[in-house]
């Protein structure tokens, strides 16, 4: 079986695939020990640990380099590309076929862009299926971010017709993030598996699942918390007490990236 086809079947199985982001090879190694079968990146962790802004088709070169670093790591990757970093669907395209020789199995392509507007769902099929035609075993995870920018509150209409458009250029799952309030009316008018971002006091993955969910993202949470988690640590230290939570021993991730 292809990693394509292992991919896409961990998109069909009774519990939703939880995809947890990283934004580093070692972040990458820990969950992939973890048991993870598979890891996202997480743009905004590319991006703040480059001192670059997210969001804002920028950090191209970072996010390849990130997709080649996580080759070695004994788990599926898929790589969030942003918007895909260019109008051009050829150029996206070609950044698709790049990111698939580094070993990638998926890509996570949105239609939002920088001062909270879509982009035309027209040119966004017409980039999904580029990216099909140069390279058919990509999971193509369409990103609708109309809920995520505030677009689309009350009615999912405009959403379920994105979804749609994306669908007949060849993705394979649709990513609708702050959607949660509207899930059944997209799962039942969405034909592809539906991927949620997991909101900290939401419903549980096993609680999406049986609303019709097929895959949870955790984003950039888990870069927040290791954020938060150093500086609580550094600043436990320098209030005279010791860091909480468990902390991996040196020797433990020394044998991570071994």
């Amino acid at each position: 079986m292809s990693t394509f086809a292992e991919f896409r079947d961990l998109h069909h199985q009774a519990e939703p695939l939880l995809l947890p982001n990283a934004w580093d090879h070692g972040s990458a190694a820990a969950l992939a020990a973890a048991g993870f079968p598979a890891v996202g990146t997480t743009s905004l962790g590319v991006a703040a640990a480059h001192g670059i802004p997210d969001g804002e088709g920028r950090t191209r070169e970072q996010t390849v380099a990130l997709a080649r670093l996580l080759a070695p790591v004994p788990c599926l990757v898929t790589v969030d590309v942003e918007g895909g970093f260019s109008d051009d669907p050829a150029e996206v395209a070609e950044l698709a076929a790049v990111l698939v020789a580094a070993g990638a199995v998926g890509i996570n392509l949105e239609d939002g862009r920088a001062g909270d507007r879509l982009a035309d769902p027209g040119a966004q099929a017409e980039t999904i299926a580029a990216i099909k035609e140069r390279v058919p075993e990509l999971f193509v995870n369409a990103r609708v971010d109309t809920y995520w920018l505030g677009l689309d509150s009350a009615d999912p209409g405009p959403t379920l017709a994105r979804a749609g458009r994306y669908q007949d250029a060849g993705a394979d799952g649709i990513f609708v993030p702050g959607a949660l309030p509207d899930l059944p009316a997209l799962v039942d008018g969405i034909g592809l598996p539906l991927n949620v971002l997991y909101v900290a006091g939401g419903p549980s993955v096993l609680e999406l699942g049986r609303l019709g969910v097929r895959r949870v993202s955790t984003g950039s949470l888990l870069y927040r918390a290791a954020l938060g988690s150093a500086v609580a640590a550094a600043t436990a230290v320098r209030d005279g007490s010791e860091p909480a939570g468990p902390v991996p021993g040196y020797a433990e991730v020394q044998r991570l990236i071994g």
